[in-house]
């Protein structure tokens, strides 16, 4: 088998796109020679009505790299000619093996990573103790490493190169996506970045103060509070639904929940109040108590899967369990400090923080507004964002948007940002979110087909409750039975 060659984001591989060629026989993939890698399987796998050739690699950049990726090719006539990559969830730690069988069954090529460590617990950073190389992994090396060895393997089984390459990615992914656009513009044709962690040093800063007030005395916030808010503000931004429909316009202070004397139910403590605030608000630097970085959109606080999960872990007993605290805490751990020991419950939000976000931000973040080189070569972006998410602030993603925007003028002949009402992360919550992005990214692609107003249902392939989706800054507006798109409503 012949050694297949890898360079600036390419395969070297023989063939001629657009000739008919005969496949590579599956096993045969399992002696293909990888530059600092080597195959560990060769396999083929069912994937939806057909089958794919599943090949298992590792690779190894650095002395002190593991990097595990698997590479998804629909055998025959099943391969749609496309290659997409996807992205992890959380810290990673394993292939997202069922994303790329579910891609393959589709008709793309797939490729995925474990982003360089293996466990089982998404929200373990322990690994990084003392290997600051498999950071760098985490952070996008490994990203690389699947996209250049998923493309040669691809060619090898195939004999030509894929005529299109995506990636496609939410969360941790969605921060993996914007990387890609980043630091490797001439890599994908097209990439979705949903409900993106790209500010992941920022994301560690907020959730650290939104703990903080939590665990002052007093300060938890209790299912029953949760829902109170919820209630409170659907009631005061709401349109008689169960979520908001516009919540760029709520303007919600949980101040108005503030017991009164005497009372003792149906409202907040002081303490609890200023946790609520901080949820909204996000981090404020204590040197100027201006908000640094924002947090939370009102309306799904007391959702099972929304607050209580991520932020809260529904009971005092369980705060120190729920998906925030733990990636924030090992992130400051194993990221900033190198020490197990670092409790970020007492870490200063100002100069202590900017000092991990110094030390992380560079590896970790993609955060640049900077996508000229990604928009030259014809790349086309997708971001979208649920409103409601309770790991990743929907405000987030309008900082990012507008700061591409300043930087770059006119973004819409290539990036479009789409906010989903009720929806919480990647999914989920009272709002219907579910859209074949990928497929709009390819009509996107492929036949200079813009996506405009959008169409989200609560079911999958366009079942149950339906809203429409409107590009930003736009909004849905109802008018007698007919959804629109319109300007937002000014900023009172």
């Amino acid at each position: 088998m012949k050694r297949l060659l890898m360079g600036a984001g390419a395969a070297l591989v023989l063939g001629a796109p657009g000739l008919a060629h005969a496949e590579t026989a599956c096993a045969d993939l399992a002696k293909a020679s990888l530059p600092h890698a080597e195959v560990l399987s060769a396999t083929v796998e069912k994937a939806g009505a057909g089958e794919a050739c599943k090949v298992a690699v590792a690779s190894h950049p650095t002395k002190d790299s593991n990097i595990r990726l698997e590479v998804w090719i629909p055998l025959g006539q099943a391969w749609n000619g496309k290659f997409v990559q996807v992205g992890n969830g959380g810290f990673a730690g394993s292939v997202p093996t069922g994303q790329l069988r579910g891609m393959a069954a589709r008709g793309y090529a797939a490729a995925g990573t474990d982003d360089g460590h293996q466990t089982p617990v998404g929200t373990n950073a322990s690994w990084a103790l003392g290997h600051p190389e498999k950071i760098v992994d985490f952070g996008w090396r490994a990203l690389k490493e699947t996209t250049d060895i998923g493309k040669a393997l691809v060619a090898e089984q195939k004999g030509l190169q894929p005529k299109r390459s995506y990636f496609a990615g939410c969360s941790d992914g969605g921060r993996e996506a914007l990387m890609e656009a980043q630091r490797f513009p001439n890599d994908f044709d097209g990439i979705v970045a949903g409900a993106p962690a790209n500010a992941m040093s920022q994301l560690f800063g907020i959730s650290a103060a939104q703990h903080q007030a939590l665990n002052k005395p007093g300060g938890y916030l209790g299912v029953a509070e949760l829902q109170l808010l919820q209630k409170t503000a659907i009631a005061q931004c709401g349109d008689g639904g169960a979520f908001i429909r516009d919540p760029a316009s709520c303007r919600f202070d949980p101040a108005k929940l503030q017991c009164k004397a005497g009372q003792t139910e149906g409202c907040l403590t002081a303490p609890q109040v200023n946790s609520a605030r901080v949820m909204y608000d996000g981090r404020r630097d204590p040197r100027t108590g201006k908000v640094a970085f924002p947090g939370f959109t009102p309306g799904a606080e007391g959702l099972s899967g929304s607050w209580p999960a991520w932020v809260t872990g529904g009971t005092p007993e369980r705060h120190a369990q729920a998906a925030g605290y733990q990636f924030s805490s090992n992130a400051f751990k194993y990221f900033a400090f190198g020490d197990p020991s670092f409790d970020f419950l007492k870490m200063d939000l100002g100069a202590q923080f900017d000092q991990a976000r110094h030390k992380m931000g560079p590896i970790i973040d993609s955060d640049s507004p900077n996508l000229s080189a990604f928009k030259k070569r014809g790349g086309k972006l997708i971001q979208y964002h649920g409103w409601n998410d309770p790991a990743i602030p929907a405000r987030s993603s309008i900082l990012y948007y507008e700061d591409v925007r300043k930087t770059m003028g006119d973004t819409g002949g290539f990036y479009k940002l789409y906010l989903v009402p009720g929806m919480l992360h990647c999914g989920g919550g009272a709002g219907p979110g579910n859209v074949d992005w990928l497929g709009q990214l390819d009509s996107w692609v492929t036949e200079s087909k813009a996506p405009a107003a959008l169409t989200a249902s609560a079911g999958p392939n366009g079942a149950g409750a339906t809203q429409l989706l409107c590009p930003y800054p736009g909004v849905a507006r109802k008018t007698g039975e007919a959804w629109s798109c319109a300007a937002p409503k000014r900023k009172s």
